[in-house]
């Protein structure tokens, strides 16, 4: 194994477990509430989706923290790294201030969906339970990020580890009811979800809070005091996160609009099976999220260290690694979609319809994969640079002007069913994946000063 890929490897597999703790977490709600049937499957799922799409913009911008960390790491400034971590945590409580006044106007916004009645009042519970969790989430991911920014992606994992073993165990008391305890059900694994993101924050807030740094940081890097937090960098870190937020978000509300309105209109049935299949691709996705991630915390040293020429080769040895699993998993999708499937059916394999249908979905899906890689390492790595903005306009450009017009005239122009309307997924990763490459190769990155390094000292 070379050095390169070797350095990789050693930060990439915490943050890979990591992120699968993530999707197993999602994984497991859906596998533990399918027993109550499609009604609660759905309104789990999407309420976890919808969730996610509420606390993506303040997760977005907490993401930069990552590469101020890793940056400032490589000009020798651990300071002024330090700072930033703060930062993440000041926007992380605002974000659960904004969420708590958020809950009144969730069953406003549940009644304006495409859903039954019944699935409407689930989501509703399910959504409002969850939000109580945010700011949690935010903070976790500002503090893991800052950590891994570091060169310390242990602690990351550590945290979702905790959060995942929490929610799993809390599920099987809150839903099914043991130990004495009420069948909660679909609010059971809301309650579960919440407890479990405050249990996994506290693991990383604790070591924090007792001054740890990474061990070849603190010997390599003069860091003088953290001093008083500073107004002008706080904005800059929104400069710079506000569109890697906006990015996820309007992303995200894309795919909810394909979910909550074009896709609900093909009836609960679909719906169950769409987010079946995406949280089986979550586990594709996160590892190689993971990966990404990895790469991305080695572009940023190296750019903070003056070594820009390096970042081609980072980027394409985590492409070819993130590439190699998710065409791995892709093809399993493909030879074998009804067996997983399976996994979310309550009934006998050959009388499933969710099952059958969920399998023809989970077989296209295999299409993207090897696109997907190649987005996610090297938007990561634009966003190490600080390209924020334009991979912004990029990725919500196409899926609002390009995914989604395509998707309404599949399903309502031509009126095909769920398996088209998965296809035209296929069709905006591959869009992504020829766009964000041609960015990369332009070289546009190596002109962003990110820190503010070539500009006179914040005061």
């Amino acid at each position: 194994m070379s050095a390169g890929l070797r350095q990789l490897m050693t930060l990439a597999w915490p943050i890979v477990l990591a992120r699968s703790a993530q999707a197993a977490i999602g994984f497991a709600d859906a596998a533990m509430i399918a027993h109550l049937g499609e009604d609660a499957l759905a309104a789990t799922t999407t309420g976890a989706l919808n969730t996610f799409g509420l606390m993506i913009l303040p997760m977005g911008i907490v993401f930069i923290v990552q590469s101020f960390a890793a940056q400032l790491a490589g000009q020798r400034d651990l300071g002024g790294a330090r700072r930033f971590a703060w930062y993440g945590l000041l926007l992380a409580g605002l974000s659960q201030v904004v969420a708590v006044a958020a809950i009144p106007l969730v069953g406003l916004a549940v009644s304006q969906l495409n859903y039954t009645p019944a699935v409407q009042a689930l989501l509703t519970a399910y959504v409002s339970i969850r939000l109580l969790g945010l700011g949690a989430a935010v903070a976790t991911e500002a503090l893991g990020n800052w950590y891994g920014g570091l060169g310390d992606t242990r602690l990351a994992l550590l945290a979702n580890v905790t959060a995942m073993i929490a929610n799993i165990g809390l599920n099987w008391l809150l839903i099914y009811g043991h130990w004495g305890l009420p069948a909660l059900g679909v609010e059971g694994a809301a309650i579960a979800s919440v407890i479990a993101a405050w249990l996994g924050l506290l693991v990383v807030a604790v070591v924090f809070a007792r001054g740890y740094m990474p061990g070849s940081v603190q010997a390599a890097v003069a860091a003088p005091g953290v001093g008083r937090l500073r107004w002008p960098e706080f904005t800059r870190m929104l400069r710079f996160g506000l569109p890697n937020g906006l990015n996820w978000f309007l992303e995200f509300s894309a795919f909810l609009v394909f979910v909550n309105l074009i896709f609900a209109d093909l009836g609960t049935l679909a719906v169950a099976a769409l987010m079946a299949v995406m949280q089986v691709n979550s586990i594709a996705f996160m590892p190689a999220f993971g990966l990404s991630s990895a790469g991305a915390i080695l572009v940023g040293q190296a750019i903070g260290a003056g070594t820009p020429d390096l970042v081609p080769a980072i980027v394409r040895r985590t492409g070819l690694v993130a590439a190699s699993w998710q065409g791995m998993i892709g093809a399993s999708y493909f030879l074998f979609p009804v067996p997983i499937m399976a996994l979310f059916a309550r009934d006998e394999l050959a009388a499933s319809e969710l099952a059958r249908l969920g399998a023809v979905m989970l077989a296209i899906s295999a299409a993207w994969q090897l696109f997907d890689a190649a987005v996610m390492a090297i938007s990561e790595a634009l966003r190490a640079a600080g390209d924020t903005a334009w991979v912004l306009w990029a990725r919500v450009g196409l899926a609002w002007a390009v995914w989604l017009p395509l998707s309404m005239w599949v399903v309502y122009g031509l009126k095909a069913g769920p398996a088209a309307a998965t296809a035209c997924m296929v069709v905006y990763f591959v869009t992504l994946a020829i766009a964000v490459a041609w960015r990369f190769h332009s070289g546009a990155w190596r002109r962003i000063d990110l820190t503010g390094a070539r500009e006179p000292a914040l005061t």
